[in-house]
């Protein structure tokens, strides 16, 4: 099993969707929120998988997705047959150190214009997505069109 050399720390990004919708943590449960002065939005966290066992360059680049200083990794699996995205207690470090990676936390990122995907690795053909409407849960879709599941990422320092 090949290795990826290691990229030491992982990138941090403001995300929002084409509607100024921001992600928040509620609990242990993201949510979406209008992009204001009130609400605190999280921060996500992107580091590349060093494992190259599910690599598929078509569908885009393996990716472990945290939200800063939280110790929370964003997780797929499927609950009665359906897909569920979760956050688990986990650092995206310790993922990242692991040599062989753990399937229900891998997404491929695929860069689509100026916006970014991500499709789930575990869940087929899932991408994450989240509704146009505020307090509404970050989910796993299926159905692109209907739903938001391209963001933008804006890189901080």
């Amino acid at each position: 099993m090949a290795q990826k050399e290691l990229q030491e720390i992982p990138r941090h990004y403001d995300i929002r969707d084409s509607h100024q919708m921001v992600w928040v943590l509620h609990g242990n449960v993201l949510i979406t929120a209008p992009s204001s002065n009130n609400v605190e939005p999280v921060t996500l966290q992107i580091i590349a998988c060093r494992d190259t066992e599910y690599q598929d360059k078509e569908k885009g680049n393996l990716v472990f997705l945290g939200i800063k200083d939280k110790n929370l990794t964003l997780s797929c699996t499927e609950t009665e047959g359906n897909p569920t995205l979760q956050l688990k207690e986990i650092g995206i470090m310790d993922l990242y150190g692991e040599q062989t990676a753990q399937k229900p936390f891998l997404f491929f990122h695929s860069m689509e214009g100026s916006t970014s995907a991500f499709q789930s690795v575990s869940c087929r053909d899932c991408f994450i997505a989240n509704s146009s409407e505020p307090n509404q849960p970050v989910f796993l879709t299926r159905e692109r069109g209907s739903n938001n599941t391209n963001f933008y990422l804006i890189l901080k320092n």
